[in-house]
């Protein structure tokens, strides 16, 4: 694994139902791409090889967003890059958390 982000979509919703159903259609567009990801109680990271297409997948979320109907939408992003390495994946860094 060479790249992964974690983000977190916080779309200007007047409802609670209405900000989570625009989250629920990021993670499902997120689930569509066929990358490896992980849901989190404050952000969703995602992972893979190709740092161009991950950058796509988080343009693509924010507007996954806005097609739902947000006028406004925030997004909180963190990457982590190793052009000729490796990064820990997701296994590597929770696995062990959660048994």
């Amino acid at each position: 694994m060479k790249t992964s982000f974690a983000i977190q979509i916080l779309p200007n919703m007047g409802t609670t139902e209405e900000t989570i159903r625009v989250v629920d259609e990021v993670i499902a567009y997120i689930a569509s791409t066929g990358l490896s990801y992980y849901v989190g109680p404050f952000e969703t990271t995602v992972e893979g090889d190709d740092f161009d297409q991950l950058m796509d997948v988080v343009r693509n979320c924010i507007q996954t967003a806005a097609d739902a109907g947000s006028e406004k939408i925030a997004a909180y992003i963190k990457f982590s890059y190793a052009p000729n390495g490796k990064i820990l994946t997701i296994d590597e860094k929770v696995t062990k958390h959660h048994k």
